[in-house]
């Protein structure tokens, strides 16, 4: 049944691969989080296309891996270890992109936390981690390359989430607005980025199965988006190089939203008053 579910909400895309390695032929590709998730499928799926991958994360053994993996596919692949939540290394990573000449920007770093308020009075840096590494360094990188972007005329892709464009959930206060505070920012300067030839899009994608969602116990039988199928949509804007993907049924979702924003905060009432029973 999950299964059934799971392939009514998100239905498969059929990617043309001679198209997409038509427009991505000996391109410069920027992809942050690339060692695990969405990230890692990307870059296996991208590998097969004759174009320059730079993949950054955290862990320096599992980019090795990849890169090792990959060695005898078409692209080039240079990996660079880095926590881009800290300033230095974030700027590290940036002087460390000068070198090339960058045509796609893949946002797809991010940090999820899912905590009651309540249990977060004496946990601020919770809200300061989030908001630092979903917002600040976004900003950050795609200020510091759009230089490079708009000799290239090149392309902005943001992995964000369904739920900025929903109502709010309780207990994701901290990534719900992190999320939200970067999509903001990108569709403000979307227009000015049009106007310089830069290319803008967004992913707005539902729960997708990585290691991300593994803490939340009540995701865990939820129905869920394979990451084959989150890299594919991320391909499917880099072709077609539309403003954004979003489930089919999300519009439902936001309409619902403001009609019946306040039957949702009581229904999420009712809810937590019958989890502490």
């Amino acid at each position: 049944m999950k299964r059934i579910i799971e392939n009514i909400l998100f239905p498969k895309v059929k990617i043309n691969q001679a198209l997409l390695a038509e427009k991505l032929h000996k391109k410069t590709i920027v992809i942050t989080g690339g060692s695990f998730g969405i990230g890692e499928q990307l870059c296996r799926q991208l590998s097969e296309i004759n174009c320059h991958l730079i993949i950054v994360a955290r862990t320096k053994e599992k980019l090795q891996q990849i890169q090792q993996e990959l060695q005898n596919k078409p692209a080039a692949i240079h990996i660079f270890s880095a926590d881009l939540s800290d300033e230095v290394q974030l700027n590290q990573f940036i002087q460390y992109l000068q070198q090339y000449s960058v045509d796609i920007v893949i946002n797809n770093a991010g940090k999820s936390i899912c905590r009651p308020i309540m249990q977060s009075l004496d946990c601020f840096h919770d809200f300061q981690r989030t908001m630092q590494l979903n917002y600040f360094v976004p900003v950050k990188l795609c200020l510091a390359l759009i230089p490079q972007l708009e000799k290239n005329k090149g392309h902005v892709i943001n992995i964000s989430a369904v739920n900025v464009l929903l109502a709010p959930t309780a207990y994701w206060a901290a990534y719900q607005a992190s999320k939200t505070a970067f999509d903001q920012w990108l569709r403000c300067a979307e227009a000015e980025l049009l106007i310089k030839g830069i290319k803008v899009s967004t992913a707005y994608l539902p729960l997708v199965k990585t290691r991300m969602i593994e803490p939340t116990a009540a995701y865990q039988h939820a129905p869920t988006m394979s990451r084959q199928q989150a890299a594919d949509h991320i391909c499917q804007l880099i072709i077609q190089q539309r403003a954004y993907y979003k489930p089919w049924w999300t519009l439902l979702g936001q309409i619902s939203s403001v009609f019946f924003a306040r039957t949702w905060v009581n229904l999420m009432q009712f809810y937590l008053k019958k989890k502490k029973c």
